[in-house]
């Protein structure tokens, strides 16, 4: 039952979601009282004496994308559990790098943190949603090695499975998953219980509760180098996804960011810039055929960004990344939002995006955007 055995504790939740911020208000003016106050007490200061309050209490286990207007992210009440902090994999187009500590670290009371948010949960009776691991940090970075709080969360999560929905792996290291012990902690996330609150839809619409979403944007190990340069090879992400669709285990592949090709508008190519062709239509046919071939569910995409770091200024592949940006964009036109420089959407359309669903269409692979991908995990 929770902590609401009264009326009055579900007015108290009630009055607390009646402050939160109009950019989460969507979210909860949807739901039916007694959730919308469980979600106010999980979520929100509950002795702040702020008129306005934002979703800032739990510990590890927060609100999705905490910068959305949720009038304009429609993703609703979902999860992030960020592992670890930073990423050891020094990827030169990382959009995390705008917010977050350019060194990788581990959270040492990461464990204590996710025991606490989960029993919050269970007290509060918050309904069941996605659970995102990591928007922010791969969650099977090197860390994971010596520290293991990935496979710690997967048994943990799985004791509480109860709490929710879709849960999601998202990783550029599959190759660690292929270890038995996360094996199978991944089987015991994909099953769902008959008391499980929406195992009767998960079941009735053969939609998988676990996913692993594995990046994958290269198919040549000098494009990966150069863009890619701490993350596992090409080989080992393609071995390891093999191996988890063997075990049954759904994989989405993410071709993830896509990026100009040759040969670019006006006659000029990716030398030009003094870039290589990381992407080459050829490469990106081979990428596609991949997926159909091990039958990933979908594939996901989106057109880089140009992410203004945190710390420091841009890697100078980025740099030179810009400047073809701003030949391509007429009148050099970038548009700057949330800390990053990005094609105008026709010409990210027209350049980088129609070629490559043309390439999906042409094989019989379904693509989704990201944000796409996001909000339609149920």
């Amino acid at each position: 039952m929770g902590l609401f055995e009264s009326e009055i504790d579900v007015q108290r939740g009630l009055s607390l979601a009646s402050r939160v911020h109009r950019k989460y208000r969507p979210v909860f003016d949807r739901l039916p009282d007694r959730e919308r106050a469980a979600l106010a007490f999980y979520f929100l200061p509950h002795r702040s004496a702020k008129d306005i309050l934002e979703v800032t209490r739990p510990r590890v286990i927060k609100w999705y994308c905490p910068f959305a207007d949720q009038r304009t992210f429609p993703s609703g009440h979902r999860y992030c559990i960020n592992v670890y902090t930073g990423c050891e994999h020094g990827c030169e187009y990382c959009y995390a790098a705008g917010y977050v500590a350019s060194r990788a670290g581990c959270k040492n009371t990461f464990r204590a943190d996710l025991a606490k948010d989960l029993d919050a949960l269970d007290a509060y009776d918050v309904p069941s949603a996605p659970a995102h691991i990591s928007n922010s940090t791969d969650p099977l970075q090197p860390l994971e090695q010596e520290h293991r709080h990935t496979l710690y969360a997967l048994e943990t999560l799985a004791q509480r499975r109860h709490r929710f929905t879709t849960i999601i792996v998202l990783t550029k290291n599959p190759s660690a998953l292929t270890d038995e012990r996360y094996v199978r902690a991944l089987h015991r996330l994909s099953e769902l219980l008959p008391n499980h609150p929406r195992a009767e839809w998960f079941e009735e619409n053969s939609y998988p509760p676990l996913r692993v979403e594995c990046s994958l944007a290269f198919c040549d190990e000098k494009s990966r180098k150069v863009l890619d340069p701490g993350a596992p090879s090409v080989e080992s992400r393609m071995r390891a996804i093999r191996f988890l669709r063997k075990e049954h285990i759904p994989v989405l592949v993410r071709i993830d960011p896509l990026f100009p090709r040759d040969p670019l508008p006006g006659g000029k190519k990716m030398s030009d810039f003094d870039l290589p062709d990381v992407q080459p239509t050829a490469d990106l046919g081979r990428l596609i055929r991949f997926c159909q071939e091990v039958g990933a569910g979908h594939v996901v995409y989106s057109v880089a960004k140009i992410t203004r770091p945190r710390q420091g200024g841009l890697p100078t592949v980025m740099e030179k990344m810009k400047r073809l940006y701003e030949y391509l964009a007429p009148e050099r036109s970038l548009v700057f939002r949330g800390g990053s420089w990005r094609l105008p959407k026709m010409v990210a359309d027209e350049v980088v995006v129609k070629p490559f669903l043309e390439l999906c269409r042409q094989h019989a692979v379904h693509a989704k955007t990201c944000k796409s991908n996001l909000i339609s995990t149920p």
